[in-house]
């Protein structure tokens, strides 16, 4: 065969290799991501099985609109900051040292710059408002009244000096659910809390609080407090917030945001009482320590219980 041929064949045979990689090439690449599972959202809603997470990746920012809150990825938290969704928490005030009286008070906006005023209650409020210490000192759960016109305030006097994270939770009317947060520094004679160990049992105002089950990171699984009193159950833990409990969990480090609510039926009326186990579903966003506390009415007083679990 001449040369001329030969090469003319031996092209042709090329071309049809070539072809046919690039038609199995098509084929293969779309049936693999159809195989990949979609990256999983945060959920909101409901009281049953109920987690809200999130992280500080820009808390204290005012870049707003840079991270809504819906990211995903392996290990990753969405990050909560002064903004999520187009609403903002701004004009955050407080004393500036401990020891001095005055008012916290926050703003809440749209995606427009106007003041959110109409809110669904969530938990028998319209703002959930939590307060911790950067390391897990100080926490309090409170409920600041709204003038109206979009600013939230109550009386406010620190108790302890260093970066305190502010976490506003609430639901806009005819919305989801919005966590957003922000920083407060607090000046004074500072002692941080360095080394937290694992608290599984912890005496407070009187009673001891038993944690039970593991925290799971990426799957849902069950955690059961048990209340007692100089040995013997507790079964008058009171309603709280629609609830006979209320946990909050923070990530140690970053702070990230676990919320959950108790599993099972809410009170059926003012005056029911339950215990001595309340028991929640969680899920944790990554391993790691984390910070409990759980919110009890006993005796007509709210206590925190705080502790402090590991997520594998």
């Amino acid at each position: 065969m001449r040369a001329p041929l030969r090469l003319g064949l031996y092209a042709l045979v090329l071309l049809a290799v070539f072809g046919a990689a690039l038609g199995v090439a098509r084929v293969v690449a779309p049936s693999r991501a159809a195989e990949r599972p979609p990256a999983a959202e945060p959920g909101h809603g409901g009281t049953e099985d109920h987690t809200e997470t999130a992280g500080e990746d820009h808390a204290g920012d005012d870049h707003t609109g840079e991270q809504d809150g819906h990211g995903a990825g392996a290990g990753h938290v969405p990050g909560v900051t002064v903004s999520q969704d187009g609403y903002r928490l701004t004009a955050l005030d407080a004393p500036a040292e401990v020891g001095v009286d005055g008012q916290l008070s926050l703003r809440l906006v749209d995606g427009q710059g106007h003041p959110v005023t109409d809110y669904e209650v969530s938990h028998e409020k319209e703002l959930h408002l939590v307060v911790v210490r950067s390391d897990g000192e100080g926490f309090r759960h409170v409920h600041p009244r709204h003038d109206g016109e979009g600013t939230w305030s109550l009386p406010w006097r620190w108790q302890q000096a260093g970066s305190h994270r502010v976490y506003a939770d609430f639901v806009p009317a005819g919305g989801e659910q919005v966590t957003l947060t922000s920083t407060v520094e607090v000046a004074g004679e500072l002692e941080p809390v360095t080394d937290r160990p694992q608290t599984r049992s912890v005496e407070v105002d009187g009673l001891t609080v038993t944690v039970a089950g593991e925290l799971r990171a990426a799957r849902s699984s069950e955690l059961t407090f048990t209340v007692e009193r100089d040995g013997r159950p507790v079964t008058t833990l009171q309603p709280h917030l629609g609830a006979f409990g209320h946990l909050v969990a923070l990530r140690e480090g970053d702070l990230a945001y676990l919320h959950v609510h108790p599993l099972g039926a809410g009170p059926s009326s003012a005056e029911a009482t339950s215990g001595p186990e309340v028991v929640f579903a969680a899920e944790a966003p990554t391993p790691g320590r984390y910070l409990l506390y759980l919110d009890l009415r006993v005796d007509d007083r709210v206590v925190t219980a705080p502790l402090v679990v590991e997520a594998r």
